[in-house]
This record gives structure tokens, sequence and C-alpha cells, in this order.
């Protein structure tokens, strides 16, 4: 049987972009087994966001440059990772993805989907802050 479900147009606060979590190479579930990622080019580290050009250059940042994720949900509770690299990459504009269990820290534990109650670091909000702001 299939279903048919509406897609809810993602409207990230200004200023924000929209994390999605994803796996390396080399991760089965939580467990990374290396610190390569050659489906993205991604070599000797796993703190890196990977963000669209235009996205870096509109937040005032430069490749490479060592940020921190800040995110904020309804609880109005800043969850910060710290000390990851910013990396150019032809993500979609207003996205941004990042290697998953490492910002697992900037989802709430009571933030789940409704009927699988799985953590939900598809889709956070996040606002991405120089090293020098800390």
């Amino acid at each position: 049987m299939f279903t048919c479900n509406t897609v809810d147009r993602v409207r990230q606060p200004e200023g924000h972009l929209v994390l999605q979590t994803m796996r390396s190479h080399d991760q089965w579930t939580t467990v990374p087994y290396a610190l390569n990622d050659r489906y993205r080019g991604i070599h000797n580290g796993r703190q890196v966001v990977l963000v669209n050009p235009a996205d870096i250059e509109e937040l005032g940042l430069a490749d490479r440059q060592l940020v921190a994720f800040v995110s904020t949900w309804g609880d109005g509770i800043e969850r910060r990772a710290k000390g990851f690299r910013v990396i150019a990459y032809p993500a979609a504009q207003g996205s941004a993805a990042s290697y998953y269990p490492d910002t697992n820290v900037l989802v709430p534990l009571d933030s789940v989907a409704e009927i699988s109650n799985t953590p939900t670091s598809k889709r956070g909000y996040v606002r991405i802050e120089p090293a020098s702001g800390w």
C-alpha cells in the first residue's frame, strides 16, 4: 500500500542553515572506522561542516575556517558544537551537512520523530559562528 504525505517547506530563521547529519564512507551506524570520507573528498578528520560557497560568503566565513555550530529549539536552550571546519561544498544553498554522531549535542533529547521515536538529527537549524566568537 502506498501513501502520500504532504511536504512542508523548510524555512529556517534568518542567519541559520538547515543542518543534516550524514555518515562517512567508513562508518557503520554510529561507529566511524576511519577519518577519511572518499565519497566527499574529506581526509584526516570528521569535525567538518559542508556548506555551499555562496552561503559561506553570505555568512562572512572562509573555506577551512574553524567554527562552532549553535542550535536553538523551542526550549530556548542554545546547544554548541565547537571545533569544526567549514568546507566549501556544492550543497544546496541554505543547508549544511556534518557527520553523525559528532553533532548529536545539537539535538535535544526530547526532539524525536512522531512514530519511530528517532532523534530529529536530519533537520535542525544552526548558526555558524567563527572560532573567535567563543
